[in-house]
């Protein structure tokens, strides 16, 4: 179980680590990426970026 959960703290690591990058990418305002604004926060629902890097992992997973 701790296995586990250090594998989750740095694959947590790492994408904060690359948020940055991949937001220059254009990830995260893809056509199908939702944002609005309710009650005063913004809220955003990132459909088509979280499929494309669904798509992405299952590919570097399938060559591995």
């Amino acid at each position: 179980m701790y296995r586990w959960l250090l594998v989750i703290f740095l694959v947590l690591m790492l994408v904060n680590a690359l948020t940055p990058w991949v937001r220059k990418l254009g990830v995260g305002q893809l056509p199908g990426d939702v944002r609005f604004k309710i009650f005063g926060r913004e809220v955003f629902l990132p459909f088509t970026s979280t499929i494309l890097l669904s798509l992405v992992a299952g590919l570097i997973a399938k060559f591995i």
